[in-house]
């Protein structure tokens, strides 16, 4: 078999995905030997694009640099992987749409109380684009591994597969399937904030009032945050039923669970859950099978909380 090359690209994120190479710990040097790593932004200093058997991709298309970025990989490697949440659905960085480019720089460089007022870069920073989008808006994927950053395993996994010439083992199971936690039916009646008291270590958090994602995200974690009692915040992004059907959403998902498992009723869950879609959504808002979907209106139900928010002020 001959040599299998990687290249390694960093577009808009915050690095994770290349640090969860070092999280592979003594599996590392299997992939080592296995494979050559020519270029990654944190361990090489090359700066073009050497021809590659595999390319990682982790981040979103923010900016110009993105968008050259995405393309010079996908000339440069056989195989492209959408490396990371951030690169599969835009992540994070998809908040950004809800604002347009002159609002966000107003924001952080001219009203931002933590800094001296300043007149936004105009030559070192690489304009914005118009929207954030996941790569596959500006280039072709072979493979999509999200998580933030997925876990090891599965990077391992991933890995190995392509340099045995096999399809990746993954599974299409919600973070629900690797819990432990036991799903039942309560008298709780009141949804609760995920800093209130104390959650019962072995009960569903749905089942205690508590908002948790993991009904309704993909399993490329092995549910980490449940098992230390943290709520899924749904960093690894949508289930495949929640993206490929029209009217199945996060929000309306979550509901029907934590209404049948409580005494909470359903619309007022609906409606908790839209006062927080910045977070409920902040992996997945940028792709286009969540905005483009019917039942997203994530603007109209920032502006009410906004309009609920002032007139709390005023009042």
């Amino acid at each position: 078999m001959s040599e299998v090359t990687i290249n390694i690209e960093w577009l808009s994120d915050c690095s994770g995905c290349q640090i969860a190479i070092v999280d592979l710990h003594e599996k590392i040097l299997n992939v080592l030997q296995a494979v050559k790593i020519q270029r990654c932004p944190v361990l090489t200093d090359i700066k073009d694009y050497p021809h590659a058997t595999v390319g990682l991709v982790s981040g979103a298309i923010r900016n110009e640099h993105d968008r050259h970025a995405a393309l010079e990989m996908r000339k440069s490697c056989d195989i492209v992987i959408a490396w990371g949440s951030c690169a599969v659905f835009g992540g994070p960085a998809g908040a950004g749409n809800i604002h347009t480019p002159a609002e966000i720089v107003k924001a952080v460089y001219l009203e931002n109380k933590t800094t001296t007022p300043a007149p936004p870069p105009s030559r070192e920073v690489s304009p914005l684009e118009s929207v954030v989008t996941p790569i596959d808006s500006v280039i072709d994927v072979d493979l999509y591994l999200p998580g933030c950053p997925p876990h090891p395993a599965f990077i391992f996994e991933s890995l190995t597969a392509l340099v045995e010439g096999r399809q990746p083992e993954v599974n299409r199971c919600s973070v629900c399937a690797k819990c432990k936690r036991h799903m039942e039916k309560t008298d709780v009646s009141e949804i609760k904030s995920n800093s209130e008291g104390f959650p019962n270590a072995e009960q569903c958090f749905l089942s205690q009032g508590y908002t948790c994602m993991g009904s309704v995200t993909i399993d490329r974690c092995l549910a980490p945050c449940p098992a230390n009692g943290v709520p899924c915040t749904g960093c690894a992004g949508a289930t495949m039923q929640i993206l490929t059907e029209p009217n199945r959403d996060i929000r309306t998902e979550i509901a029907d669970r934590m209404s049948r498992l409580t005494k909470i009723d359903r619309d007022s869950i609906v409606t908790s859950l839209e006062k927080a879609s910045k977070s409920h959504y902040s992996y997945t808002m940028a792709t286009s099978m969540i905005n483009s979907k019917p039942t997203f209106h994530i603007k109209k139900w920032i502006d009410e909380e906004n309009a609920d928010f002032e007139a709390g002020v005023q009042a």
